[in-house]
């Protein structure tokens, strides 16, 4: 049964349904798209009772203000946009109980740039090829292939009573990922390496690179010291994936995000590590990063990590553990 849960009364910057993604089609030339920090949107999920697959509002920069048509339960991942109940802060990475009439909106951003709004049930629309995913290039799955916007009304799936005993949970500090670290982003060595000479290797992986404004769902352009080809930039069209880093005659860095296209013909350096694409896609615009080589084994090592991490969070909200989870 779908319920009306959120009135929206402004629409920010950029609010989006999405949820883990069209899996299984890029063969045909379509595009994945979902959640750009799927980490955090399968969080949000998970303190809501929600199946980690269910779709959220994804939120960049200025989120938007959402009334609330009927008692739920809430949670908003990500960044820290200096979300408000009724004007009153409300925390991030736990489960909120909202009350019908209540409104949720958003202020100035402290850390991140992209939040979850993640509600009992999970947002509602149709599905497009198994996923409600918006891809706004292609007017392709959310409503009608395109962003919220004011005087939408968005439904929920029903909320049930084990939804509402999730109220008040924590999720633990140990887990909460720190956007801010500073830290280089682990890269897997690509498989067009040998088109670079070793200066410009060397170059990729001991100097710093800016984010630029031109940067969205589907990529990031770095900008700095100009990385060398040994011949030409362009190869065959080839496949790409999400954190594929591409490098174009200028030599100048491309990283693929979530609205990626299915293949590239430029040459690619190396590939941003699953757990760490959370970590990449929440920096601002003129952060300076770096990048560190990682061995494929140790990244997998990484990844199994997580995903355990993941498991023992959804066993915790199907018992009656303490409010503090893992």
């Amino acid at each position: 049964m779908k319920t009306a849960i959120f009135h929206v009364k402004k629409s920010g910057l950029l609010t989006t349904i999405q949820d883990v993604g069209r899996v299984g089609y890029q063969q045909y030339g379509i595009v994945v798209s979902g959640a750009m920090d799927n980490f955090a949107h399968r969080i949000g999920n998970l303190l809501v009772g929600n199946d980690p697959t269910a779709a959220t509002l994804e939120v960049t920069m200025m989120g938007p203000e959402i009334r609330v048509l009927d008692d739920t339960v809430i949670a908003i991942t990500g960044a820290d946009l200096s979300a408000t109940i009724d004007g009153r802060a409300v925390r991030p990475w736990r489960s909120i109980y909202a009350k019908k009439g209540q409104t949720l909106a958003f202020g100035q951003p402290k850390h991140g740039v992209r939040a979850y709004i993640a509600v009992a049930g999970g947002i509602n629309c149709n599905e497009v090829l198994g996923s409600k995913a918006t891809y706004l290039k292609a007017n392709m799955g959310g409503i009608d292939g395109r962003e919220i916007r004011k005087g939408d009304i968005l439904s929920c799936g029903e909320m049930n009573a084990s939804h509402k005993k999730l109220s008040g949970r924590v999720l633990s500090p140990e887990i909460i990922p720190n956007y801010t670290s500073g830290k280089p982003f682990r890269v897997i060595v690509g498989p067009d390496h040998h088109a670079f000479t070793e200066k410009g290797l060397t170059t990729f992986f001991n100097e710093w690179y800016a984010i630029t404004r031109e940067v969205d769902r589907m990529g990031c352009r770095l900008s700095g010291t100009v990385i060398e080809h040994r011949e030409e930039a362009d190869i065959l069209s080839d496949a790409i994936t999400v954190g594929t880093i591409q490098v174009p005659a200028s030599g100048q860095p491309i990283v693929l995000l979530a609205d990626r296209q299915t293949s590239g013909g430029y040459t690619r350096i190396g590939t941003v590590i699953t757990t760490d694409i959370p970590r990449l896609v929440q920096q601002m615009p003129g952060t300076k990063i770096s990048f560190e080589k990682i061995s494929v084994e140790k990244a997998q090592q990484l990844y199994r990590r997580q995903e355990k991490n993941m498991k023992l969070l959804k066993i915790a909200t199907n018992t009656k553990l303490s409010k503090s989870l893992l």
